[in-house]
């Protein structure tokens, strides 16, 4: 473990300093490409439009064959499109693979400049985060980066949720988490093959009636137990936490309803893996209107966040002050991003 004043010293003489706070910026959806095939990189331009980050995959779903022309994809989509103010990050291949060396250094030194973030997948504990640290410091100065590349780890093992706390904490380049729901089912030895989502075997059945009625059955979300971890590790350590992926594309419904599960219990946004699952993540991320325009109501009647007010009968004090303004503070991130709830926010 670092000592406190060496936390935010630079790993490598000529590396760009670490952040001290994350940059603000919209992250409601995470939109996932595969860099390898063509016909997806010409239309990166028109993609990164529509999204708050794009994610280039070189791990999962890459077949071994294509690694390499997924990387050097990369860099040539990322080279010759216009991604705007769009936010770019990347998951390389695990920290065990014969890939990922080349990956990172590669990618620093063709894209550094336009990377935001690298999403590390299967992060065990804080030793993963310590060698991605030291070896992005030396590929920025190398390549004279001149912002940091920040990390991104995946929860998705049954390790990785144990040391969730010492991972979040383990480097001032961590920008967040994100839920791994199928490796960290395969992890943990759980009987469903569903990539997210709930389970029709997993729910609470209810007491037996005096009358000899059906007895109802309702399924419980799998993912509350990680989802609530997660975030609680992620609040306490100033990082963001995300629901990852949702793997039956046709299920929109069962999609929202998880997004959703996630957005209550403080996630910042949810991956998309198809051009349908990016409306569905942006509605449901982005704040409702009418609780931005409530909670601006209690802003503008405790300008401090002192005091009480009573706003429609309700009353308001500090803690639901801090409530409203979590809310008109995301609402600001959305309103660059999206015009037209800029307008019903009134921001």
């Amino acid at each position: 473990m670092k000592l406190p004043q060496n936390f935010y010293k630079q790993l490598a003489i000529g590396a760009p300093p670490p952040f001290r706070e994350l940059p603000l910026r919209p992250e409601r959806v995470v939109h996932f490409f595969p860099p390898h095939i063509e016909k997806i990189r010409t239309r990166l331009t028109d993609t990164a439009r529509q999204v708050d980050v794009l994610c280039g995959n070189l791990e999962d779903a890459i077949p071994i064959e294509s690694k390499a022309a997924a990387r050097d994809g990369f860099i040539e989509g990322v080279r010759q499109a216009d991604l705007g103010d769009t936010a770019l990050w990347v998951r390389v291949n695990c920290l065990n693979s014969p890939w990922v060396l080349d990956d990172l250094s590669q990618l620093v030194a063709g894209v550094g400049n336009r990377l935001d973030a690298v999403m590390i997948p299967k992060v065990e504990g804080p030793w993963d985060i310590h060698f991605v640290d030291q070896y992005l410091a030396l590929l920025e100065a190398r390549f004279s980066i001149e912002k940091p590349i920040l990390i991104h780890a995946l929860l998705e093992t049954a390790e990785g949720v144990k040391n969730v706390e010492s991972i979040v904490s383990a480097s001032p380049r961590m920008h967040g988490l994100s839920l791994g729901p199928a490796d960290l089912a395969a992890s943990r030895g759980m009987k469903t093959t569903r990539v997210g989502g709930g389970h029709p075997f997993y729910g609470v059945l209810a007491d037996p009636d005096a009358n000899g009625a059906a007895r109802s059955f309702v399924q419980q979300d799998l993912w509350h137990y990680t989802i609530a971890r997660m975030v609680d590790a992620c609040a306490a350590s100033g990082i963001r936490a995300f629901y990852g992926p949702f793997g039956d594309l046709k299920d929109e419904a069962g999609c929202e309803a998880q997004y959703r599960n996630a957005f209550i219990m403080g996630c910042t946004g949810a991956w998309s893996l198809a051009p349908n699952q990016i409306a569905i993540a942006k509605r449901v991320f982005s704040p409702d209107v009418r609780e931005v325009l409530f909670a601006k109501r209690i802003l503008e009647s405790m300008p401090d966040g002192t005091g009480v007010a009573m706003i429609d009968g309700k009353m308001q004090d500090d803690a639901t002050w801090k409530q409203a303004k979590v809310m008109v503070d995301l609402a600001r991130l959305v309103a660059r991003k999206d015009p037209d709830l800029a307008a019903a926010y009134g921001l």
